[in-house]
């Protein structure tokens, strides 16, 4: 793993596309802190296979248990809201 300010980079930015062809991974920082990631076509292709679906949560679930195997004796709709936490929660204002 490579690390290089964000200031150097702009400087060597072909020599760092040719170093992430070539597998290496470049961490870009501004002030010390971690900012941004350039990886290769490659990694990025195999990281977009496997990420998670985007979308409706509710779908996602609903899609997820229809694919369990049929004899899968999960919670069911009313067990579920049962054990649904139905304390009022925390108070909260957005600030201004």
């Amino acid at each position: 793993m490579l690390e290089t300010p964000i200031t150097e980079a702009k400087n060597s930015f072909t020599a760092l596309v040719h170093q992430v062809e070539g597998g290496e991974v470049v961490h870009l920082t501004r002030h010390g802190r971690p900012v941004a990631v350039i990886l290769s076509e490659a990694e990025y292709q195999e990281l977009c296979e496997h990420a998670a679906p985007r979308g409706d949560l509710l779908d996602f679930v609903q899609r997820w248990r229809g694919a369990l195997p049929g004899d899968w004796q999960g919670l069911s709709d009313a067990e579920i809201d049962a054990l649904r936490d139905r304390s009022p929660g925390r108070d909260f204002a957005w600030e201004a």
